[in-house]
């Protein structure tokens, strides 16, 4: 990627594509924006303006008029791919939309751009075999919303090159995301599989009578979640006990292996729990509440992001 020039393509506006439009504009790349909705392109624009305000409330963003002088809506794909050192594709998680728009978008972009995909579960083979250029496609799946949360999954199917995803890989450390790469493809990923095995054990212990939602909720909120802001796993585990991680299995591996045994159910979600769940979150946040409260969540992403760029910028990582 030729970084003096920067140009990148967005397709689609809806959440991920303007996150994806305000992470890149933030970090100086020029910006290229489509949707085959006009209306939602204008909508999305608006939308943007909005967060690029909480975010420069919050010193998360220097300057608003900079960085949309950099953003621009195109009026067709061939419009928005012109030019582009980097595609990143943003439209609804369907198979066949994402087979229909790398066709095309293979044909049009030159063979040397990296075309990726921010599907969150389906793996870039289902929707590439069939290109000449399949070899310079991949997945990049950010978390939403990408401006906020920095990790970015990088997975390439079986026929990826190492060079696209060593470019990706660059890019992301450039608009100073934290790119992980899955090094082989498998559905969902890395993080939706972690959070799957959190939610199918959270539904089941509410399901079987040990707790209820709230305090479900509680304990990750005030529990695991405070250490999982700022360390994963397996340094949660190596903290806690004397010796490490080592000393922790051989203290707490049979347990969790007992556990482990009670969570071999591969069942659906019942509706019924899904119901009494739901009914339970809008007693909590009822529907004329809900876009409030997803502000409020930003706003508190936002005060944990200025606090960990303290944190860096005093060199306490």
């Amino acid at each position: 990627m030729n970084m003096n020039t920067k140009v990148i393509a967005v397709v689609g506006s809806g959440l991920i594509g303007q996150g994806w439009a305000l992470v890149f504009g933030r970090a100086g790349f020029s910006v290229q924006m489509w949707d085959e909705s006009s209306t939602a392109m204008s909508k999305a624009l608006e939308t943007m303006r909005h967060l690029a305000t909480e975010l420069q409330s919050c010193g998360l963003i220097s300057d608003i008029d900079a960085l949309f002088s950099r953003i621009k809506s195109c009026e067709s794909l061939e419009a928005v791919l012109q030019g582009a050192q980097y595609v990143q594709e943003c439209l609804p998680e369907t198979l066949e939309i994402k087979q229909s728009i790398f066709r095309k978008m293979d044909v049009i972009v030159p063979r040397r751009v990296v075309l990726a995909s921010s599907t969150s579960s389906i793996p870039s083979s289902a929707f590439t075999e069939q290109l000449a250029g399949r070899d310079r496609c991949l997945v990049a799946h950010p978390v939403n919303p990408p401006y906020l949360i920095p990790v970015v999954e990088i997975s390439g199917s079986p026929w990826t090159s190492a060079d696209a995803i060593e470019s990706t890989v660059q890019i992301m450390h450039l608009i100073k995301q934290k790119p992980v790469v899955v090094k082989r493809e498998i559905e969902g990923f890395i993080l939706n599989r972690l959070q799957g095995a959190v939610l199918r054990e959270a539904f089941r212990l509410v399901e079987q009578g040990y707790v209820d939602a709230e305090g479900l909720d509680t304990t990750l909120r005030d529990g695991l979640g405070l250490r999982w802001s700022f360390m994963g796993p397996f340094e949660t585990i190596d903290l806690n006990a004397p010796d490490g991680l080592s000393d922790y299995c051989a203290r707490y591996g049979e347990l969790y292996r007992r556990i482990s045994e009670e969570q071999t159910s591969t069942a659906p979600w019942s509706q019924a729990l899904i119901d009494l769940l739901h009914q339970d979150r809008r007693t909590q946040v009822p529907q004329e509440e809900m876009a409030s409260r997803r502000i409020w969540r930003d706003r508190r992403l936002m005060a944990l992001a200025v606090h960990k760029k303290e944190m860096v910028d005093k060199g306490i990582v």
